[in-house]
């Protein structure tokens, strides 16, 4: 495990998602507490919060591997939200989605506790109708959390 996404207060899932050890550890356990505040900001609404949290996070890994194209997919979706709902920019939301898709091509269908199955599936509905976003939420470990104040103040604390 690389020091840089070593972070021993990280809960464990629900489940046994990619990144989930068999010695009962995350892979990158910074990776999965970008992944949690920022789905939940994301559900909450939050989209550029959203977003600094997994691009922060994003820059801790080589170009190419699983966690960078999973990240920058995650940045994509966040973005693309925060165009169609922030700016009613439905060209702009398209081509990040379709980035993203390309980004998520290899990634396992449960990164990291993120149902990708689902958010492929929304963003490929959302390219032929935007209003398919409206009331989707990520799912995590089964779930489609909210923010709480953490999340928000982890946010902040990126910039």
């Amino acid at each position: 495990m690389d020091d840089h996404t070593h972070d021993p207060s990280v809960a464990p899932p629900l489940g046994n998602p990619t990144g989930w050890r068999e010695d009962r550890r995350w892979e990158h356990a910074t990776l999965r507490r970008a992944t949690e505040h920022g789905v939940r900001l994301f559900n909450s609404g939050a989209y550029h919060a959203s977003h600094d949290c997994f691009e922060d996070e994003w820059y801790n890994y080589g170009r190419g591997s699983v966690e960078s194209m999973f990240l920058h997919g995650m940045v994509q979706v966040a973005a693309g939200a925060y165009k169609h709902f922030d700016f009613e920019d439905d060209g702009g939301m398209r081509s990040l989605f379709r980035t993203a898709l390309q980004y998520f091509g290899g990634v396992p269908d449960d990164f990291y506790g993120v149902d990708l199955a689902d958010v492929r599936a929304t963003m490929r509905a959302a390219l032929d109708d935007p209003t398919a976003l409206h009331g989707w939420r990520i799912s995590l470990d089964d779930h489609r959390p909210s923010a709480y104040d953490a999340d928000y103040e982890y946010a902040e604390s990126l910039e």
